[in-house]
């Protein structure tokens, strides 16, 4: 990695994170008239929750623009042709900024959209497999947690199969995603976690 590469890699980090740190369900649900969703639900500024008080609409903007944020700098990586480490440093820090965001007191989501916007810039094969396993998981129980945990436990094997230089990314997103859902394993494991 030449020199240029290597400040032009740290920029871009930088640049994600902040970017990633910009949690969209916030102002779509004050566009909206809907409750802070971090006072809502499972209290997660993300699609889902946003979905809970909202319905669709909110939600799916919130889906588009949290997986936007996730791909816009991985993207700027990949036509910089940056190494393949360097993407997905990049697509880290925006999901790292979803998860502790720098313009809310470091609380924020869980990191599923965004990643998947990172994904689908870094490794898209990969990406819509994850999706199709999340996919099928929710059609079958219809509780998106579940849907979202296996899907990411997924994405290390699948990456390793399909995209393999994306394994680490995946590997690590799989942990921090995990950590992330820990209240929402507890409520699985008691039987009281929210179905669509």
């Amino acid at each position: 990695m030449t020199p240029f590469d290597s400040l032009l890699t740290v920029l871009l980090c930088a640049l994600a994170y902040l970017i990633g740190s910009v949690l969209f369900a916030l102002p779509i649900c004050k566009l909206w008239h809907l409750p802070d969703p971090r006072a809502q639900g499972s209290g997660n500024p993300g699609a889902t929750n946003v979905y809970r008080t909202g319905g669709w609409a909110p939600a799916a903007l919130t889906l588009l623009l949290d997986g936007f944020k996730g791909w816009l700098p991985v993207w700027f990586a990949h036509q910089a042709d940056l190494s393949i480490l360097a993407q997905a440093m990049v697509a880290l820090f925006a999901v790292t900024g979803h998860m502790v965001p720098l313009f809310y007191r470091f609380q924020g989501g869980k990191g599923v959209a965004t990643s998947l916007g990172a994904g689908l810039a870094l490794a898209p094969i990969t990406t819509l497999l994850i999706s199709l396993t999340w996919l099928l998981v929710m059609w079958r129980w219809r509780i998106s947690a579940l849907a979202s945990i296996v899907a990411v436990l997924c994405g290390p094997l699948i990456s390793a199969l399909i995209e393999p230089d994306t394994m680490p990314l995946f590997g690590l997103l799989a942990l921090l995603i995990i950590v992330r859902h820990r209240n929402n394993l507890i409520r699985l494991a008691q039987g009281r976690e929210s179905r669509f």
